[in-house]
């Protein structure tokens, strides 16, 4: 059933200058939008929409190419590459995704002192050799949505009553993970626990989505049985908090369920982003003025949250999946 309530729309021009009445002014509503649905629009982000254009054209002529050209650049065991149709599962859904995606994260080289301490998730990307245009264009998108991702934990910061640049240290070499999507159209006869992807809520702490125009992606309206339609709006991104962010804010914020339905009898592609801090940094609410006493959770590195997440959803970390490396 779906819900009459929109998500909020949010302005950040300002904030990337530093201008301190857009500061203020995009803390209220992003707080007020954390605290109530945990999703949320942003326009004025800062993302050139060339950048986006470029990065979403070529998500469409990566996914055109054949399964066992794609196959050469399978996902890897740190988690970059190419992920198949089935090759994640939300945790308590009865099947697989009906998506294909491609992810990338921090580029480090071999040499890199985290990767040769062994550091999960950490190294080079699986760039592939058959679309040699992609790197360029994936990596310039990741930069500038990074700089976003940036911007708004500095709004986050000042809504949560902390110091603006609070989070400048946790994200010294950020798990921020991008991703290019691909939702096969589903048929209208399909089964009703076959998703997109099926309900969940987000690992980490903040999510940065940019989606074409197809629509499909709902949010759970609390407290009732309604989804709330996400629907595309030209230019904007949508945001929500990631279960991190909410266990950092000691369930101020909320980590909202949310669900794609791809029934639009067309190809969808989104560009999904988790801007997540550097593994080892301490999420821990008293660091954000919780008394420990009222502190609902215990201290915990976000790298080891994080991948174990991934390791409960992803059919490669598992074994189930081919291409593994």
């Amino acid at each position: 059933m779906s819900s009459s309530i929109r998500l909020p729309l949010i302005d950040m021009s300002g904030v990337r200058e530093g201008d301190q009445a857009s500061i203020r002014r995009a803390a209220d509503a992003i707080r007020t939008a954390c605290c109530d649905t945990g999703f949320f629009y942003i326009i004025n982000h800062g993302v050139p929409q060339p950048v986006i254009d470029r990065a979403m054209s070529a998500a469409a002529e990566f996914f055109a190419y054949p399964t066992e050209v794609k196959r050469e650049a399978a996902v890897n065991k740190r988690h970059r590459g190419w992920h198949a149709l089935g090759g994640a599962t939300m945790y308590e859904a009865s099947k697989p995704d009906h998506k294909e995606f491609f992810s990338i994260g921090l580029e480090l080289a071999e040499d890199d002192p985290s990767v040769l301490a062994g550091e999960a998730l950490r190294g080079p990307n699986q760039w592939p050799a058959f679309m040699p245009s992609l790197r360029e264009v994936l990596a310039e998108y990741y930069q500038e949505i990074g700089k976003a991702g940036a911007d708004l934990l500095r709004v986050v910061a000042v809504g949560l009553g902390i110091d603006e640049h609070f989070f400048i240290d946790k994200y010294t070499k950020p798990l921020q993970r991008t991703q290019m999507v691909y939702y096969p159209p589903q048929p209208a006869q399909a089964d009703a626990d076959q998703f997109g992807v099926a309900p969940h809520t987000d690992y980490g702490c903040i999510t940065l989505l940019y989606q074409d125009n197809s629509g499909g992606l709902q949010v759970r309206e609390l407290g009732s049985n309604s989804w709330i339609d996400a629907t595309p709006i030209p230019g904007s991104l949508v945001v929500n908090v990631g279960d991190l962010l909410a266990r950092w804010s000691n369930n101020r914020f909320r980590s909202t369920l949310h669900r794609v339905i791809n029934r639009s009898g067309h190809e969808r592609y989104s560009i999904a982003t988790f801007y997540d801090p550097t593994y080892g940094a301490l999420v821990d609410p008293c660091e954000l003025g919780i008394d420990s006493a009222q502190s609902l959770y215990p201290p915990v590195a976000a790298g080891d949250y994080i991948l174990k997440r991934i390791d409960d959803s992803m059919a490669y970390r598992k074994g189930k999946a081919p291409g593994v490396e």
